[in-house]
């Protein structure tokens, strides 16, 4: 008798499949609730800038970015969405020499962090009842290790990073409002 043959195997096997497909699609209630670190992280990433010509806005945005040396991968300016990445080396000095220690001690591979990317997303929508444009900024970083593998994904969410980029963004749209 083979597993084809026999009617109730089949049953089994397919029954099995369709309740095991539905199972990953379920989103647990609280990944949708709103939280007060929610709420306290988009009031550090959001500012409102008294103007209303959002091209100019994005401009600015787009060239603070590439000062700060993310490349533009993305920009679609009637939307006013923004992203741009940079890549840098994730190398860790005494993860390396933690590595080479266990290497040497138990003949053992331990991969250590190789690269990581930083991406930065800038959305901004145009307040047309006040005359103002809200500017939010995101910063995410990824790690990878060196067999390929992502280490770390998380969502950057320093206080002095979002004040220091709004700063500069302030200085950069006076600057080009004066056309210096």
């Amino acid at each position: 008798m083979t597993i084809f043959k026999n009617p109730y195997l089949i049953w089994f096997l397919v029954t099995g499949l369709v309740f095991s497909g539905c199972a990953g699609g379920i989103i647990p209630p609280e990944a949708l609730q709103w939280n007060q670190e929610t709420l306290k992280d988009r009031q550090l990433q959001t500012r409102k800038f008294d103007t209303s010509d959002e091209e100019k806005m994005m401009s600015a945005c787009a060239a603070l970015l590439q000062d700060l040396g993310f490349i533009l991968e993305e920009s679609e300016t009637k939307l006013g969405v923004m992203l741009g990445t940079k890549d840098r080396s994730a190398e860790d000095a005494g993860q390396i020499a933690g590595a080479v220690i266990l290497a040497l001690l138990l003949g053992v591979y331990v991969p250590t962090d190789d690269k990581q990317k930083f991406r930065a997303s800038v959305v901004t929508s145009s307040l047309k009842e006040s005359n103002e444009i809200t500017v939010r900024v995101t910063f995410q970083r990824v790690v990878w290790n060196t067999q390929g593998r992502v280490t770390t994904s998380e969502a950057l969410t320093d206080p002095k990073m979002y004040t220091e980029f709004f700063t500069k963004l302030s200085k950069s749209i006076f600057l080009e409002a004066h056309e210096i």
